[in-house]
């Protein structure tokens, strides 16, 4: 849709370009530009137009977008050679029909604040261009006029030479509509195209002038030493960032590793009977699993670190693990031995605190039933003896009170 500006006492506009503004990147600096209406297409090759596509300050007919329409008015007024900080000019901006309160208070405002024009009036092309016709005889006082637009058409009916707006009218098709309708008649779209000869008859060809694309000129050897000082930052900057990052995950794994010692600590100097409450207050199940926790933190630390401590610990556990099991089997035995009781005592804990719901109470024996355990074929059968005996005795206390009511009625 094209934007006409026209000065007073001109029969041709001064300024014709789409109203539309982009904002793409220049391939080189990275900077961002923004481009009003239509630029030569050998300029654009040195932007990246595909994360910003053309937006417009229309919705429809009315502007909606006023900070792409302060883009625009800043384009035509450069283009009129109004570069100072005012516009010592009264402005008359056409309209559509009925044009919201809303959108014209803020078209208004964006001119007297922005620009700061002495006045500004609104009115209906339509109106004035059957006014001028009128003048010179052209139209009656009695008449139509039609606006087709881009994307709507309007209807003003006009009664002894004055716009009768209430009864107006506007259709949602436009000259948008017309041209796309026409290229789907030219790509040959309907029942009456059938193919062969006749086709071919119907089907006229125009040669359009054709416009190799741009070339892309090589870089300059300048050019290629600003990209790589360009990725040298780039690089610089992820270092710094993944250092900062490894600095961060060693801090952490440094307190929790403090935690864990603490707790170690704490462990060794309580009783054999508090070890149950002590380990339920922090989480976790038996000394075996705070060791390996312990064991797993300070090997991470060392990894976040960079050193190579860890794994050769690791090669030299197994190592020694291997030794044993050959030269010493005893002593190997008594290991598995100990890490099964280990293992046992472990699993038995945790059946215990899944019988007690989770509460031991002190008591390590528990006879209920968790949540989470299942009642086997014994304990099915006593429950179903309870729940009988109970329901009978219900039974027998309901029938024996009236008994006893209406004994002592008869006594």
């Amino acid at each position: 849709m094209a934007l006409p500006i026209f000065v007073l006492g001109e029969n041709e506009p001064r300024v014709i370009f789409r109203n539309i503004v982009q904002r793409p990147r220049h391939k080189s600096t990275g900077e961002t530009v923004i481009i009003v209406g239509d630029q030569d297409t050998a300029l654009l090759k040195y932007f990246d137009c595909t994360r910003s596509g053309p937006r417009s300050a229309f919705d429809s007919i009315v502007v909606f977008q006023f900070e792409i329409m302060e883009y625009i008015l800043d384009f035509a007024f450069d283009r009129l050679g109004a570069n100072g900080s005012r516009i010592d000019h009264p402005i008359l901006i056409t309209e559509c029909m009925c044009n919201p309160v809303q959108s014209r208070s803020k078209m208004a405002e964006l001119l007297f604040e922005t620009y700061g024009v002495p006045s500004v009036a609104f009115g209906v092309d339509a109106a004035f261009i059957y006014k001028y016709n009128q003048q010179h005889g052209i139209c009656k006082k009695d008449g139509l006029a039609i606006c087709p637009g881009f994307t709507t058409t309007h209807v003003i009916p006009f009664v002894d030479g004055e716009p009768v707006y209430k009864g107006c009218y506007r259709t949602n098709i436009g000259g948008y509509h017309v041209t796309d309708n026409l290229k789907q008649l030219l790509s040959l779209k309907y029942h009456h195209h059938i193919g062969g000869k006749e086709a071919e008859d119907k089907t006229r060809c125009w040669q359009l002038t054709w416009v190799p694309p741009p070339t892309e000129e090589p870089p300059s050897e300048e050019e290629i030493a600003r990209k790589a000082a360009i990725r040298e930052i780039q690089g610089q900057r992820l270092r710094e960032m993944a250092e900062a990052k490894r600095s961060s995950r060693i801090n952490e794994l440094k307190n929790q590793l403090q935690g864990l010692e603490f707790l170690w600590h704490q462990f060794e100097q309580i009783q054999e009977g508090e070890i149950l409450s002590f380990l339920s207050k922090t989480g976790y199940v038996s000394k075996q699993e705070i060791e390996s926790t312990l064991m797993k933190v300070s090997q991470s630390l060392r990894k976040a670190k960079g050193e190579s401590n860890a794994e050769q610990a690791e090669n030299e556990e197994n190592a020694d693990f291997s030794t044993t099991e050959k030269e010493k089997p005893e002593l190997y035995l008594e290991q598995m031995r100990t890490k099964y009781k280990e293992l046992y005592e472990k699993i038995e804990q945790r059946k215990r605190l899944k019988t007690n719901g989770g509460h031991t109470n002190g008591n390590s024996l528990s006879w209920g039933v968790g949540r989470g355990e299942r009642l086997n074929a014994a304990q099915r059968e006593r429950m179903r003896l309870l729940t009988t005996a109970a329901f009978d005795e219900g039974r027998v206390r309901i029938l024996l009170v009236p008994k006893m009511k209406i004994g002592n009625f008869t006594n």
